[in-house]
């Protein structure tokens, strides 16, 4: 008779990733930070292509309430990766892989952070801005709410929406490093997914592409960072 050893959670432990990964991930991080800020400082990519979606004659986006983009891109879409994410966590746990279960987790943390961040975000939509249409006053990236202005809604800074698409980095880290390949090809899924999204709620006017491009970067470095505490803090378990 084959003898069949129950899997323990520690079987498919996530392995802690060597220093040189994430010291080439906080060098691309700090780089691509730097690019993200002088794109929103400068804003005129982000008005040039919003206004390529407004109607000035009518003062309003043609494809706000669109029903295809609202059904599509944003309802269907996330669903399915919301849905993908909650199936991948349950079966995760079913098959006591702790590895799968950290990925899944991952996937959701990214979109906490930034959903923590637009929740507090002083920033409105393009769609709330006097520049089209609405009444709030645009407020650059370091920006502060004067006495008497008008600053909007708020709460659109970054990208919500997009940052699911862009959740789905994640699963690079359920390959790498033993399929680099496969990892990479996830993480180009999620950047992907990300931007897709992310541009059809500019056509939409919700949000400017320096919105979505720092949503991004937000769930990478949320993920990256979580990702080191949650192995070292496995490693120093099994240590125990």
């Amino acid at each position: 008779m084959i003898d069949r050893k129950p899997m323990l959670w520690w079987d498919s432990v996530p392995q802690p990733l060597p220093a040189a990964f994430y010291i080439r991930q906080i060098i691309a991080l700090t780089i691509v930070a730097a690019i993200l800020c002088f794109i929103s400082l400068q804003d005129q990519l982000d008005f040039w292509l919003t206004r390529q979606w407004y109607q000035p004659e009518t003062h309003s986006f043609p494809l706000q309430n669109n029903f295809w983009l609202e059904l599509l891109n944003h309802k269907l879409v996330k669903f399915l990766i919301v849905g993908s994410a909650i199936a991948g966590l349950g079966w995760g746990i079913y098959r006591k892989n702790l590895r799968l279960v950290t990925v899944m987790v991952l996937l959701g943390l990214g979109t906490a952070v930034v959903g923590l961040l637009k929740a507090s975000s002083i920033h409105s939509c393009p769609w709330s801005l006097s520049e089209f249409g609405g009444q709030a006053i645009y407020i650059r990236l370091f920006g502060s709410v004067s006495a008497g202005v008008n600053a909007g809604p708020g709460q659109c800074f970054p990208g919500g929406h997009a940052s699911c698409g862009f959740a789905v980095m994640a699963l690079f880290f359920l390959f790498y490093p033993e399929k680099p390949k496969a990892a990479w090809c996830c993480w180009w899924l999620g950047i992907v997914l990300g931007m897709v999204m992310g541009f059809g709620q500019m056509m939409r006017g919700a949000h400017f592409l320096s919105h979505n491009l720092w949503a991004g970067w937000w769930v990478w470095a949320s993920q990256v960072a979580f990702y080191f505490l949650i192995t070292k803090t496995l490693l120093w378990l099994r240590t125990r």
